[in-house]
């Protein structure tokens, strides 16, 4: 295909016109067609407009992919999700997505399986040659969070951390938090307090126990009952079933979505009245949780900060900076109406 006079003979037929083709029609070279599709490159106003201009007439795109090759960046961060039953992932994920495309970075989004090992969707991430990668749930491996690191890509944890894993990691204060809610249980009267989470290997719902459990402790109160259960509406729901029938007064869930599953436990499995006969607050602040069926008294993460925190270091320009330090951003109670005020009965 040859470029001439005539923009219909440029648009018919199935050939892509190139960059190369674009730069012999314009008398100048590949690179500067390249330099007028990359922010910050040097090149003239008065160049960068005219190569604009004869894209915008003969159709031309620059391919990200061929440039990649030769930049050695794709221009792609890699978000991995292991548990997109949670609303509370599904809210990040705009704003994140939002944010990255404000800089001109694209996401490819992989999922897998709750529980799983995610080892093996980050060789395949290697493969796509993304830029960064962003993980919100799963365990990985220290041998491949090393071979990530060692490729100079960077890499964090967002919403939660693994230890032993040498990766940064963007998190809530998760024991302030789960100080916070014990706090506001005892202010408002509450004896018999129990908690719903995950087995005490998930750091984050173990800093939430520990806080919880902390304050719990100084006031003199212990812990009445504890049910671990998967981060899903039917673990909340599993796990009120069981904890409910020794009636507790409350129960906090280490996620919202438990929280809900919890309250239809335990107003249509029990028949009991939520606050009136127990108290629920979750944590995480999700959409759902202030619907008018739930009105769910939480503890809010910051999840703008968090984002731009994650978006600070994911886009550090200077590879010889310091390695940056992980974030702990303190969220906030939200409260509404799930919690009854014991002391004045």
């Amino acid at each position: 295909m040859s470029i001439g006079d005539d923009d219909s003979d440029l648009l018919s037929g199935s050939d892509r016109l190139t960059g190369r083709q674009l730069a012999k029609e314009l008398g100048i070279s590949q690179s500067t067609i390249s330099r007028a599709f990359s922010d910050g490159a040097t090149i003239s106003p008065k160049m960068r407009a005219k190569v604009l201009e004869a894209a915008r007439k003969f159709g031309y795109q620059p391919n990200v992919i061929a440039r990649s090759l030769s930049t050695h960046r794709s221009g792609i961060v890699g978000i991995v999700v292991a548990n997109m039953t949670n609303p509370f992932y599904a809210s990040i994920l705009q704003p994140l997505a939002r944010r990255l495309q404000q800089l001109g970075l694209q996401t490819l989004l992989t999922s897998i399986p709750s529980g799983q090992q995610i080892d093996a969707q980050l060789h395949l991430l290697l493969q796509y040659n993304v830029d960064a990668i962003v993980i919100m749930t799963g365990t990985v491996s220290q041998e491949m969070a090393r071979r990530w690191t060692d490729t100079g890509r960077a890499a964090l944890l967002f919403s939660y951390s693994i230890p032993g894993i040498d990766l940064i990691s963007v998190v809530c204060d998760n024991e302030a938090g789960g100080r916070d809610v014990a706090r506001l249980l005892l202010q408002n009267g509450h004896k018999r307090p129990a908690f719903v989470g995950r087995s005490p290997d998930a750091a984050t719902t173990h800093a939430r126990a520990e806080g919880f459990e902390a304050e719990l402790a100084e006031a003199g109160v212990p812990l009445f009952g504890r049910v671990d259960g998967e981060y899903t509406y039917e673990g909340g729901y599993a796990a009120a079933l069981e904890l409910g029938r020794s009636r507790p007064d409350s129960i906090f869930f280490a996620h919202d979505i438990m929280a809900l599953g919890g309250m239809d436990a335990l107003r249509y499995g029990l028949g009991l009245r939520v606050p009136e006969d127990i108290s629920v607050v979750g944590f995480d602040n999700i959409p759902q949780g202030a619907w008018p069926t739930y009105q769910l008294t939480t503890f809010a993460q910051p999840v703008d900060q968090m984002v731009e925190a994650a978006v600070r270091l994911l886009n550090r320009r200077n590879p010889d900076e310091p390695a940056p330090a992980s974030s702990v951003l303190p969220g906030a109670l939200v409260q509404r109406n799930s919690v009854q005020n014991r002391t004045v009965r």
